[in-house]
């Protein structure tokens, strides 16, 4: 996962306050860009994986909901023998 330096900063800072009032431990910026490293390279793609799932379960919804409407605004039509 690649992030603009503007998102490590924040996410750097979201992890060191993290430690701080969750773990009482003080973590320096070096270490919290180092977690957030591994975070993104070894979790991040479960996380993103999860997404395109999730995605892709609303996105066929909406494709059924499209399909279903539709069929409801179809004209009848006669069959001739």
């Amino acid at each position: 996962m690649k992030f603009s330096a503007e998102e490590k900063d924040i996410l750097v800072k979201k992890i060191q306050l993290y430690f701080d009032q969750e773990l009482g431990q003080d973590l320096g910026s070096f270490d919290a860009q180092f977690l957030l490293d591994f975070f993104a390279e070894q979790i991040g793609p479960y996380f993103y994986n999860r997404a395109l799932f999730d995605a892709n379960t609303v996105l066929q919804e909406k494709m059924d909901s499209m399909s279903d409407a539709l069929y409801e605004i179809e004209k009848p039509t006669e069959f001739i023998r």
